[in-house]
């Protein structure tokens, strides 16, 4: 909604209102942006530009907060009034053009677990990103992005302020449930409770050999950041993290087992290096499983990647505007190759 005079009249996203006869702009603060620094809002805005710019544009009142002179240290507050009284070449010119994101478009139909204002639950595949490593990657936090897009849920001018974000990650090729904060208090909420650790991950995985009992186990984790791959040790050495996984096997056949496993903490590889350094790799892990018996499987049910799935989160006790979350549970359908090689589906 237009506003040329100041007044009360907001909508709840992010607009520009270029004022007939003027150079002037105007932002009226939103949610996902109240709460941070204006130099550093404004810094979004004309993100080409040098922060001396900034600071020359608000000292001459080019830019100012509710009709006043800021300094640009001010904490940003719902429905802030910010003016840009800059030409129109000026602040084209100073304005990144978010082509990265609004000019893509989702390869494949994400699988929703779950949606709401503030949050989405998506099902990944194996073999898709959750956030890209390089500039030519699409992961599923793009399609994630794409899909907001698509069904206006957002706007390429909005992203230059504030950008939704997957809150937690998944290796490439281990399927399952990837949480993704929609607004700012959506994304600072999920991120808090996958931080604490008050928010529980569980796991389905097919695991080489007989398992008879549920069991809880401790070690001591270090990572080959050139190689990308982890060591198990029961004892602790320079750099290395304590780890705590907890299974339970839910059926054995054919000499393989189906265990839940509780993810006590989350290091990189946990599950995946800690089975197998218990003799109990995970069936089609290329880095850490059995060569043999990955080979076998992969000829005789088409496995190419670990069978391992992100199968439930269980919310905890959430405080605040994301608390009808609490106590919730989500859980996300393993792929079709689980069935094939195990029967269930």
């Amino acid at each position: 909604m237009l506003s040329t005079n100041g007044g009360n009249e907001f909508s709840e996203t992010l607009w520009t209102a270029v004022c007939s006869g003027t150079n002037m702009k105007l932002v009226i603060v939103n949610e996902n942006e109240a709460g941070q620094r204006l130099d550093k809002l404004l810094a979004k805005y004309l993100s080409e530009a040098s922060k001396s710019f900034l600071y020359k544009m608000l000292r001459k009142k080019n830019i100012t907060l509710n009709n006043k002179k800021a300094n640009g240290n001010e904490k940003t507050a719902l429905h802030d009034e910010i003016r840009f009284f800059l030409s129109d070449e000026t602040f084209e010119k100073f304005s990144k053009k978010n082509t990265d994101i609004t000019n893509i478009k989702m390869t494949s139909k994400l699988q929703i677990i779950y949606e709401d204002k503030h949050i989405l639950l998506l099902n990944k595949p194996a073999n898709m990103l959750s956030q890209k490593a390089k500039s030519s990657d699409i992961s599923i936090n793009e399609e994630m992005l794409a899909y907001l897009l698509e069904t206006e849920q957002i706007t390429g001018e909005e992203l230059k302020t504030f950008r939704p974000a997957v809150c937690n990650r998944l290796d490439r090729n281990t399927s399952g449930l990837i949480v993704a904060g929609k607004t700012l208090i959506g994304l600072q909420t999920m991120a808090e409770v996958f931080k604490d650790r008050s928010l529980h991950k569980y796991y389905l995985c097919l695991v080489s050999g007989e398992v008879a009992k549920e069991q809880t186990i401790d070690g001591w984790l270090t990572k080959d950041e050139k190689q990308n791959k982890v060591q198990i040790s029961r004892e602790c050495t320079e750099g290395a993290l304590p780890i705590h996984t907890q299974y339970t096997p839910l059926e054995t056949k054919n000499g393989i087992t189906l265990l839940k496993v509780w993810l006590i903490t989350g290091r990189s590889h946990q599950i995946r290096a800690h089975l197998a350094s218990i003799g109990h790799p995970i069936i089609g892990d290329a880095k850490y499983g059995n060569r043999k018996v990955n080979q076998k499987f992969a000829e005789a049910f088409g496995v190419k990647y670990q069978m391992l799935h992100s199968y439930q989160l269980v919310m905890p006790q959430i405080k605040g505007e994301l608390g009808y979350l609490s106590g919730k549970e989500f859980t996300a359908k393993v792929p079709l190759v689980f069935d094939k090689v195990f029967g269930i589906s």
